[in-house]
């Protein structure tokens, strides 16, 4: 199986206008959910460039998956941001234990929401920092980030196809 590249969203559906009130007759037409995928460690002390999104894309989800746990002595932080250094999401706290191997929960803000919904009219950068107040041993981690492509103005789903 090969890769392949495609412009835009892709559109999926039966109904591409609506005609009607009724189902069947009503636009259903979605545009997919695609990820890109990257590896941290505990070297990533500074800024790491992770991946980038399209421009208009709407972050759906990211998913932190510690392979081999973060061993600081006074906690742990993974902070996922953009280029600029803006915050997208946390995983874990300086207060809090170390970050044991498995899927870990990230922390997303009122402030974050705005970026999630859409990127910008930019492709986006997505960086990555750890942090630990302590001593820091071990550590590694796939972040995958979760979205839907849309047109570089934010639109899914345009007035026709």
């Amino acid at each position: 199986m090969g890769f392949a590249t495609h412009l835009g969203p892709w559109l999926l559906g039966t109904v591409k206008n609506t005609t009607g009130t009724t189902a069947g007759t009503i636009r259903n037409m979605g545009a997919t959910t695609v990820t890109q995928s990257a590896t941290t460690t505990v070297s990533d002390t500074t800024a790491t460039t992770l991946f980038v999104i399209p421009a208009g894309a709407q972050i759906t989800n990211f998913f932190v998956d510690i392979t081999t746990a973060y061993a600081g002595t006074t906690g742990n932080t993974i902070t996922i941001q953009t280029s600029g250094g803006s915050s997208l999401a946390t995983v874990g706290s300086a207060s809090t234990t170390p970050l044991a191997i498995g899927r870990a929960t990230t922390t997303l803000t009122g402030a974050q929401v705005g970026t999630f919904v859409n990127v910008g009219t930019t492709d986006l950068i997505v960086q990555v920092v750890y942090a630990c107040a302590g001593t820091a041993s071990g550590g590694a981690a796939t972040i995958t980030c979760q979205y839907v492509v849309r047109g570089s103005d934010g639109v899914a789903n345009p007035a026709s196809v």
